[in-house]
């Protein structure tokens, strides 16, 4: 299997939404995470949506992959069946402001890059989500590695990423969090988020794709560790996190527990970089190269 990166630049449907107070608090309780910011509807303002609510709300695009991209914005036809290959494989999530409960939101993503991988092509989309003005809400790029597909070409599309910080290569934790995940901790996040793929809630499916048994989502494991950056960081204030980055390199497997770690701290003009992983027992990284980016607070 093969794929060119002449189809960066494709890009997919408008999708239009609204964030509800139901999905943003369901989203916040399948983590487990009491914030009152996203529960207590009595305080002046209401609540604010989790910022990793992102995620779920740009689902649509990713569990309709093929029913959402514009055919006619690709030089040629996209080989679909290579993403039947694709694993989630990065993530980054940048917040321009905070998303209240009723807010319209307008979606549309874009092909980001497509380059030569070692194990195959990595695949990037932006999605860009908005208030019906024009004022940018979010902006998330998914990275897919294609296993074993070839980029035929030199790859296209490097200059479109963020470029995300690095922490010092000797950096020592600074704290550790260990977080039991639940035995159904996977089932809740699907039900909770509407976010299903079958290899996190179907054991005959995982098998059937060589797993012993379901996996954790990944953008939960991430969501854990932002909970914990918020909670330990910013004071419990989800307004203060601006960005949010990592790479998915290996499974969490629910009845288990992972331990979130902050690396490295360092000051970022008015704000502060902050440096984790998170570690599965076995001791092999979950999320490695994560990065979060604080600012001063928007509340």
């Amino acid at each position: 299997m093969e794929v060119s990166s002449d189809h960066v630049g494709a890009f997919t449907k408008i999708i239009e939404t609204e964030v509800s107070a139901r999905l943003s608090m369901n989203y916040a309780a399948s983590i487990g995470d009491n914030n009152p910011l996203y529960f207590d509807d009595t305080r002046p303002g209401g609540i604010v949506a989790t910022p990793l609510l992102s995620v779920a709300l740009t689902w649509p695009f990713s569990g309709n992959f093929l029913q959402t991209w514009v055919a006619e914005s690709f030089p040629h036809p996209f080989p679909y069946h290579i993403m039947e290959r694709q694993v989630h494989f990065s993530e980054t999530l940048i917040w321009h402001t905070m998303m209240h409960p009723g807010d319209r939101l307008v979606m549309q993503g874009h092909m980001a890059a497509i380059l030569p991988h070692r194990a195959g092509t990595q695949l990037v989309v932006r999605y860009d989500a908005k208030r019906p003005d024009g004022q940018p809400v979010f902006t998330e790029y998914i990275g897919a590695l294609l296993r074993r597909v070839k980029c035929t070409d030199a790859g296209t599309g490097s200059e479109n990423l963020p470029k995300i910080p690095q922490p010092p290569r000797d950096a020592a934790p600074l704290w550790e969090s260990a977080i039991p995940i639940d035995p159904l901790a996977a089932h809740v996040y699907d039900g909770c988020t509407n976010m299903h793929f079958p290899i996190h809630t179907s054991v005959a499916f995982a098998r059937s794709v060589g797993l012993q048994g379901i996996i954790l989502q990944g953008t939960a494991t991430l969501s854990f560790a932002a909970r914990e950056l918020v909670n330990r960081e910013a004071g419990g204030d989800p307004s203060r996190l601006h960005e949010l980055s990592c790479q998915f390199t290996g499974m969490v497997t629910p009845g288990t527990t992972i331990t979130v770690r902050l690396l490295h701290r360092e000051p970022q003009g008015d704000g502060e970089d902050l440096f984790f992983d998170v570690i599965t027992p076995n001791g092999k990284r979950a999320i490695s190269g994560g990065h979060a980016r604080l600012r001063p607070s928007l509340l």
